[in-house]
């Protein structure tokens, strides 16, 4: 039966153990001498009674303490003096039984034993072993509760902070959205009924979006990539390796609207230099369509002769000879990172692994991560565990920039096509960044265009199309249509336009490419001069080429309209 509740009155009957129904304390084995045992026997009584009174007095403080307030009612003070006038008359009825009794003959010899028995009755109940077992039990559970708190304080830093980090981010997007709300019907106020933004409202609220600790990640990552630059600059500066710049972060977890969750990979695009004595030139091919648009990087070989004098025991690949050159030199990156003239992309991320596994021991993330690569042959990959078995998956790509544009030429590696080793793909993905960026200064504070965007990613998984597809159809909305319009009562109407302009480019059999000829790109995003007057390339040309393949993309986009209302409708 569980405890009654805090001052609770129950009667008699209802208490969990009744005491009128307790088993008589055994006798006591304890051998005596037989002038002695009538006595002792005579005051045995006395005994119980008394040991009767405390653990009734001791139950009824455990069970059933009285409530107390600041103010009590005159009936509850008079039962209250009542009962103690009772316990009072009690108490001094058994000290006058045990004083009369002492003094009986044998009293003096016999006060010592009397009080022994009753301190062994009082032992025998069962009452006293249960209370003082579930004190002791409590204490241990405490001490243990203590220990184990302490022990995993060290080992869960990291995942407290994030944990706090992350509800503290929850509670501020809370408010953030209770202000925005509060907002909206400010505004709304003066207008007319709209069913449509109501039900976008309505929609938004419903929905269950992922719980993304993205801003904690991101930091790590940031840290890992500053590490990594730290100790290139301070053991490979020497060397004729390509030489890394500072890491530029990319991709949908950097931009903010990652369908995955705590699952997401972080993007860093490691843009590569020539090492001294060196040069990149970048042969840019005209076949293929972005983003499998593959160019080659040639490396060539430049006079150090000037620059010997100013550094010690640097000798120039063009005017030393090769003997001199093999014996007091390390070898060209010719010689070691390429295919004939052309940087070769899977011996240049091979050797990014291995700089990374040797400097990982250097960094202080070593401390409180244990890494992995993983198999990639064009790519770094990385995983990264802690203490609190929390996975964070990491990718870095190598790049090279074209002039001093936001155009790379990258290591990435493509699923459509396979791409011969000395083959780069041309990437786009820090001009994105930059104009998601760009987007976010423009924006009201209520927007909802990422979380649009998040919404349509999650329900596209598993479908025939790529994120890239619809990354740059919401792209071409956000250029079009005011920014003021994607706010949070707007969700509904932005979702219908982007499946809109989908359906109406898969009809069409076409959807441009977001950086060729676009007059409405940002100023800030640096193009290529080439790339601001080229003619759109076509990323649904293979639709226009196969008809089947056409068909099959019309299907998947008839599943995508029913997955992302289920999401409206069920909210996961």
């Amino acid at each position: 039966m569980p405890l009654p509740r805090v001052g609770a009155g129950l009667a008699a009957s209802q208490l969990p153990c009744p005491l009128s129904s307790l088993p008589p304390a055994p006798p006591a084995t304890t051998s005596l001498p037989s002038s002695h045992t009538q006595p002792l026997l005579s005051l045995l009584p006395q005994a119980m009674a008394a040991t009767e009174f405390l653990i009734r007095v001791l139950l009824g403080t455990i069970w059933y303490p009285q409530k107390v307030g600041d103010e009590l009612d005159e009936a509850t003070r008079e039962r209250m003096q009542q009962r103690a006038e009772l316990l009072s008359l009690e108490m001094s009825r058994l000290l006058q039984e045990l004083e009369q009794s002492s003094q009986e003959p044998h009293s003096q010899e016999l006060s010592s034993v009397a009080w022994g028995a009753l301190l062994f009755a009082a032992l025998q109940q069962w009452q006293f072993w249960a209370i003082a077992g579930v004190l002791v039990l409590l204490s241990g559970l405490w001490w243990w509760l203590r220990k184990r708190s302490r022990e995993q304080d060290g080992s869960s830093d990291e995942e407290s902070s994030s944990n706090e980090e992350s509800s503290s981010s929850d509670r501020e997007q809370e408010e953030e959205e209770e202000q925005e709300e509060e907002q909206e019907e400010e505004e709304s106020d003066g207008e007319g009924p709209d069913d449509e933004r109501d039900l976008g409202r309505t929609f938004a609220k419903r929905i269950q979006w992922p719980v993304q600790n993205l801003a904690y990640w991101r930091r790590v990552v940031e840290e890992l990539a500053g590490d990594l630059l730290h100790v290139f600059q301070g053991q490979w500066s020497t060397s004729f390796s390509p030489v890394l710049q500072p890491a530029i972060k990319v991709g949908s977890a950097f931009e903010g609207w990652s369908p995955h969750g705590d699952d997401a990979v972080y993007c860093l695009l490691v843009p590569l230099q020539a090492p001294r004595g060196h040069a990149f030139q970048l042969e840019l091919s005209t076949v293929g369509e972005p983003p499998a648009k593959v160019s080659c990087i040639r490396v060539e070989l430049v006079c150090t002769c000037m620059r010997a004098q100013l550094v010690e025991n640097l000798l120039c690949f063009l005017h030393h000879s090769e003997e001199e050159l093999r014996r007091n030199q390390d070898p060209s990156l010719l010689d070691t990172l390429c295919t004939g003239s052309y940087l070769d992309v899977q011996k240049t991320a091979h050797w990014f692994q291995q700089f990374v596994r040797s400097a990982w021991m250097l960094m202080p993330l070593s401390g409180r991560y244990n890494m992995k690569v993983l198999p990639s042959s064009r790519s770094c990959k990385l995983q990264l565990t802690n203490a609190s078995r929390r996975t964070l998956f990491i990718e870095i790509t190598l790049g090279v920039q074209q002039g001093d544009s936001d155009i790379f030429l990258s290591s990435q590696s493509t699923e459509d096509i396979l791409t011969p080793s000395t083959t780069w793909l041309e990437s786009y993905t820090v001009a994105e960044m930059k104009f998601f960026r760009h987007i976010a200064r423009q924006v009201p504070r209520d927007s909802f265009h990422l979380k649009c965007l998040q919404l349509c990613a999650r329900a596209m998984v598993g479908t025939g199309f790529s994120t890239y597809t619809l990354k740059t159809a919401v792209m071409h909305l956000l250029t079009t249509i005011p920014l003021s319009g994607w706010r949070r009562r707007d969700f509904l109407l932005r979702l219908q336009d982007i499946m809109r302009y989908l359906r109406c480019c898969l009809e069409e059999k076409r959807l441009d490419h977001f950086f060729f000829g676009n007059e409405n790109m940002p100023q800030e995003i640096v193009l290529p001069p080439a790339l601001q007057a080229a003619e759109p390339p076509n990323l649904f040309q293979h639709l226009a080429q196969d008809p089947a393949a056409h068909a099959e993309a019309l299907h998947d986009f008839y599943e995508l309209e029913d997955r992302l209302t289920r999401l409206l409708f069920y909210g996961n």
